[in-house]
């Protein structure tokens, strides 16, 4: 059994279908990615994966339980934990603060061992512990949402769009950040704009088109598809 199986996933914006029939699924310890154009419906399955968004038909199972029609809050105390697009960091609160919010839904009391292991991934952090959350840099906010989510102790981490108005050099810190959650062993499923970032540290991927899978496979072989090269990787 898989920890995530999505079966023929649809949902809708009042009369316009964004997801028609989407089915696939995520192994413990492993990185998929969803990859299309702007509009395919890649954000709008995360959503409706974590309850913002009620699918109009369709089932989806995580560890074994249907969490289909389960409020945001229960779905993120199951683990299935959420870093939305946009970094939404709590800007009048401080980062120590902000991490705090992070843990209110935990499973166990160990919030200060995770505090230390999450500043040990985010230094910067550690040395901005008192500063207001909405004086840090794009990318020192990203790497706040990231611990944010990562104090709740997720058994996966879904990541929408996690470098989008980074800079470069930003955008490649942020996905040495995502190797370093992988090697924890934490499961990811991920979707991102940059589909030569999001192919190079995926284990799986899956193809989006107008609300529709139309391709997938291991990531490595993606990478070298002549159809997905043309019309994602440039």
């Amino acid at each position: 059994m898989a920890l995530l199986e999505v079966h023929h996933l649809s949902t809708a914006y009042g009369a316009i279908k964004a997801l028609r029939g989407v089915s696939f699924s995520l192994d413990a310890g492993q990185v998929v990615t969803l990859i299309g154009a702007n509009g395919a419906g890649k954000s709008t399955t995360l959503n409706t994966l974590s309850g913002l968004l009620k699918p109009t038909g369709g089932q989806i199972m995580f560890k074994g339980n249907d969490i289909t029609s389960q409020r945001p809050d229960r779905i993120a105390a199951s683990g299935l934990v959420q870093v939305p697009e946009g970094r939404r960091i709590i800007a009048n609160m401080n980062v120590l603060e902000n991490l705090t919010v992070g843990s209110h839904l935990r499973r166990d009391r160990r919030a200060k061992q995770e505090l230390e292991r999450i500043f040990a991934l985010f230094p910067r952090l550690k040395e901005r512990t008192h500063q207001k959350a909405g004086l840090l840099s794009g990318g020192e906010q990203q790497m706040l949402v990231l611990g944010r989510a990562l104090m709740m102790q997720p058994d996966l981490l879904m990541l929408d769009e996690p470098s989008m108005g980074l800079a470069p050099l930003l955008v490649q810190e942020v996905f040495r950040i995502i190797a370093e959650i992988k090697r924890t062993g934490i499961p990811i499923l991920l979707v991102e704009q940059n589909a030569r970032q999001a192919l190079a540290i995926a284990d799986y991927a899956y193809v989006l088109e107008r609300g529709e899978i139309v391709q997938s496979g291991p990531a490595a072989d993606l990478r070298r598809d002549p159809a997905i090269l043309s019309a994602y990787l440039g």
